[in-house]
């Protein structure tokens, strides 16, 4: 069992972080929290420099690695800034979907676009009366002739309005039972007429990325826009999670990482009653915690990419990885601030922008709960 990262992956890891130290500005990151933007340039230089869709094929504009060199680069990214680490890496979201499962047309079509950051990528899973059940829908395909003509309303949609096409999610055949094997995934472009966007409001945190009410009334697609074969949708966005949880892990373990950072630096120059705050037992302690948390978080988080890799599909581990790094996310954060005490309160300290962003780890993707659900079915098995 070797545990070090190959030669290539620690240059990939290396010239991630040095991209991050270059272009993540501070002041820049304040300033686009506040203004609800998404970085835009700074989305487009990272594609240029090969950092989106690094998991793809060299022919779809990607460098054929694996999901552990993605989540290298989105542990890196997020640790330097949560807040653009977070809407960089997930400018990609869903489009795995196509790559999994889709012709070789759509792969042609959008994956090169995705990478080369000529478009954002988005899934519509989620609907407003089902959230985390997604074994029903309540949104509608239906065929007529040569199209799919959609209905329906889907929310909390990353880079929704932004995106250039969605995954969506319908209910292919509403009379077959159970109702989940009659969802389809269906590929559905943003300028198709019917398909409307709106913004959700004011979040607590993730704040340059977008997130969206999308709306379809009467949206008309061709039959081969179809991802993959017809009522394999939720099996096929079941293995997509099983990946995306990992990436989700990683954003988690990054923004650990990067308010512990912080708090390192804060507490080593700090000083109170005379030493450096560094020096007292009650910080070193909190400290060794801090340090320990987030070590397992990557343990757990690469050996889910790596296995993977492996071709082996185990969402017990995924999902173990996905809760216990966005748990250790929100508990490092939360003690960041504490170490900083009011200054962790401030803005200008960033600590509380790390812990805003790090508690949607615990809600996108499957909820803590779900995850739980997942793990101890596994552990369980079949109960008689």
């Amino acid at each position: 069992m070797d545990f070090e990262l190959t030669k290539s992956q620690k240059e990939i890891q290396k010239a991630a972080r040095e991209f991050a130290k270059g272009e993540f500005d501070k002041e820049l990151a304040l300033e686009l929290d506040r203004t609800h933007e998404f970085p835009t340039k700074i989305w487009k230089k990272a594609a240029d420099l090969g950092f989106i869709g690094v998991h793809y094929p060299e022919k779809y504009s990607g460098q054929d690695l694996g999901v552990l060199e993605n989540i290298i680069i989105a542990d890196e990214f997020c640790a330097r800034d949560s807040s653009i680490g977070s809407a960089v890496i997930l400018a990609n979201f869903a489009s795995e979907c196509i790559l999994r499962f889709g012709s070789e047309e759509q792969k042609g079509k959008y994956l090169p676009a995705v990478a080369e950051g000529r478009m954002l990528s988005s899934g519509a899973f989620t609907e407003p009366d089902h959230g985390s059940d997604i074994t029903s829908l309540d949104t509608i395909a239906v065929r007529e002739g040569d199209e799919w003509v959609i209905n329906g309303t889907k929310t909390f949609i990353t880079n929704g309005g932004m995106a250039g096409f969605y995954c969506t999610m319908c209910q292919t055949d509403a009379d077959i039972q159970p109702s989940y094997r009659g969802i389809s995934l269906i590929l559905v472009e943003a300028e198709r007429e019917g398909l409307t966007a709106t913004d959700i409001g004011d979040k607590m945190g993730i704040h340059l990325m977008a997130t969206a009410e999308i709306n379809y009334k009467d949206v008309r697609v061709p039959v081969t826009n179809l991802i993959g074969k017809e009522g394999r949708g939720f099996y096929q966005v079941l293995e997509f999670f099983d990946e995306s949880r990992i990436l989700v892990a990683a954003q988690a373990l990054g923004t650990a990482q990067g308010a512990y950072n912080r708090a390192l630096a804060y507490v080593k120059q700090r000083e109170q009653f005379g030493r450096k705050i560094a020096q007292f037992q009650v910080t070193q302690h909190k400290l060794a915690d801090m340090a320990t948390k987030i070590e397992l978080a990557r343990l757990i988080t690469y050996k889910a990419a790596w296995n993977f890799d492996q071709g082996r599909i185990d969402p017990k581990l995924t999902s173990m990885a996905k809760m216990y790094a966005a748990r250790t996310a929100v508990e490092v954060a939360d003690e960041a601030i504490q170490l900083l005490g009011g200054y962790g309160y401030m803005t200008e300290y960033e600590v509380e922008r790390f812990y805003r962003d790090a508690k949607i780890c615990e809600i996108y993707e499957g909820t803590k709960e779900i995850q739980k659900n997942t793990i101890a079915s596994s552990v369980l098995g079949k109960v008689k």
